[in-house]
C-alpha cells in the first residue's frame, strides 16, 4: 500500500468515527412519526447522560427563518439515580459561529401534566409562552437547549418540581446539543443556566449537581427567579389558594418520581378523579384556572402527604446544601402569590453564607408578571458571564 493510500484511509477511519460519534449512542435511531417521537425505546439504548437516542428538526415557531432546530431525546438521569429518557429542543442561529457559540440551557417554567403541553411541542407550534425570554437568547448569537423535563409522553408521568429529576435533565439537554451531529457546536462552549419558576428551581438544581454530575461542563453562570427552594413552604401554603393546582401537581409529580410514596393510598374517589383529569388535559392555564382555590382535603381521605416518607423526599429536594461553583443571578417577587417569597430569600442568604458570588434582585411585582419583566436584567447578567466579566456580589 502507497504513502497517499495509507493517508486516506486514515483520514477516511477518522471522518468515520467522529462523525459516528456525532449522534451517541454511535448510531441514533431513526426519529419515529408523530407523537411516537416522544416515547422511549424500551430497553433504553446503553450509553452516557446527554448522549442523543434520536433527533428530528423542529419548526421553531415564530424563530422558523433565523434558526436552525430540532427535537432530540437524549439519556439522563431520573430521581432515583436510574437512566431515563428526556426529551428537548436544541435552536441554534442561523448567523452564529457554531464552532465558539455559548449555549444557554433554558429549564421552562410549569407547562402542565397534559401531554399536550410538552414545552417542545409548544415551541414547535409557536405557543410557548416563554418566548421573549428565548427569543433574548438566540438574539444574541446564543444556541439554546430546553429540556422538557422527565416523563411528558402520550401517557405522561411527568415528576414536577422534582430538583433531582430536573437538574439533570438540564444538564444533560447541554450535553446532548453538544453531542448533536447537526448542531455542529462545541464541547468546550461556554454555557449558562436560566430559568423562572419550575424553570427557576430547575436551574438551580442543575447548577447546584454540576460539579459532580458533569464537571466538563464550562459552566460561566447560573440566572434562576422565582425559585421553588422549598417545597414543603411552596406547596402548603397554595392549599384553598390560587395556586392550588400547582400543590395538587406537585403531589402528583413526587409521586411520579418516587413510587414508594404511594399517592393513591389515601386519594378520595373525588382526589383521583381530579387528578387523572389533571393528567389529561391540564397545562398551566388550567392548573390556575380550573383548579384554583380548591382544598386537598377534598381530594384525600386523610394528610398522608406529610408522613415521613414525604417529608424525607420532599427535603431531599431542598436546594442549598451544595452551593454552586459559579456565579448566580438569584432573583424573586415580593408580592409573589404562587412561590413563597420567604423560602427563596433563605435561599438567597445560604448562598451568601457560604461565599457564592450572588447577585440577588427582587421586584415589586407578582409571579406571573417577573417571567416577562425580569427578562431584562437575566439577558444582562448572562451577557456579562459569557464575556467573562468579573462578577461582583450583592449579599
Amino acid at each position: 500500500m502507497t504513502a497517499r493510500r495509507v493517508l486516506a484511509t486514515l483520514v477516511a477511519l477518522v471522518l468515520t468515527t467522529a462523525f459516528a460519534g456525532a449522534d451517541s449512542p454511535a448510531a441514533a435511531e431513526p426519529a419515529p412519526p408523530g407523537d411516537a417521537f416522544y416515547v422511549p425505546p424500551s430497553p433504553l439504548p446503553a450509553g452516557n447522560p446527554g448522549d442523543v437516542i434520536r433527533w428530528r428538526p423542529s419548526h421553531a415557531g415564530p424563530r422558523h427563518a433565523s434558526v436552525d432546530a430540532w427535537q432530540v431525546m437524549y439519556l439522563s438521569t431520573n430521581a432515583l439515580g436510574q437512566p431515563d429518557a428526556v426529551t428537548g429542543t436544541v435552536l441554534v442561529p442561523k448567523t452564529a459561529d457554531r464552532a465558539t457559540a455559548p449555549i444557554v440551557a433554558f429549564a421552562p417554567g410549569t407547562h402542565g401534566p397534559a401531554f399536550g403541553c410538552t414545552p417542545s411541542k409548544m415551541i414547535d407550534i409557536g405557543a410557548f409562552y416563554e418566548q421573549p425570554g428565548l427569543d433574548d437568547l438566540l438574539d444574541a448569537g446564543y444556541a439554546v437547549a430546553v429540556p422538557d423535563y422527565e416523563g411528558y409522553r402520550p401517557d405522561p408521568k411527568t415528576t414536577y418540581v422534582v430538583g433531582r429529576s430536573e437538574g439533570p435533565a438540564v444538564i444533560d439537554v447541554v450535553r446532548a446539543a453538544q453531542r448533536l451531529g447537526a448542531a455542529g457546536l462545541s464541547a468546550s462552549a461556554k454555557v449558562v443556566f436560566r430559568g423562572y419558576s419550575q424553570g427557576g428551581g430547575a436551574a438551580a438544581w442543575a447548577g447546584e449537581l454540576q460539579p459532580t454530575y458533569a464537571p466538563e461542563l464550562n459552566l460561566v453562570g447560573i440566572a434562576a427567579g422565582g425559585v421553588p427552594a422549598d417545597l414543603v413552604q411552596v406547596t402548603l401554603q397554595l392549599d384553598g389558594k390560587f395556586g392550588f393546582g400547582v400543590f395538587a401537581y406537585a403531589l402528583l409529580g413526587l409521586d411520579q418520581a418516587y413510587p414508594e410514596l404511594q399517592l393513591d393510598s389515601f386519594l378520595s374517589d373525588n382526589g383521583r378523579a381530579k387528578l387523572a383529569e389533571m393528567q389529561r388535559s391540564a397545562c398551566t392555564f388550567e392548573l390556575l384556572t380550573t383548579y384554583a382555590n380548591q382544598k386537598i382535603a377534598d381530594y384525600t381521605t386523610g394528610p398522608g402527604y406529610i408522613k415521613p416518607a414525604w417529608v424525607a423526599r420532599l427535603n431531599e429536594n431542598k436546594l442549598g446544601a451544595t452551593p454552586p461553583r459559579v456565579p448566580v443571578f438569584l432573583y424573586h417577587a415580593t408580592g409573589d402569590q404562587l412561590v413563597q417569597f420567604a423560602q427563596a430569600d433563605s435561599l438567597h442568604k445560604a448562598y451568601c453564607a457560604a461565599g457564592v458570588r450572588e447577585t440577588w434582585q427582587t421586584y415589586d411585582t407578582d409571579h406571573i408578571t417577573l417571567v416577562y419583566t425580569g427578562n431584562a436584567d437575566v439577558l444582562a447578567f448572562v451577557k456579562d458571564r459569557i464575556a467573562g466579566k468579573p462578577a461582583t456580589a450583592s449579599c
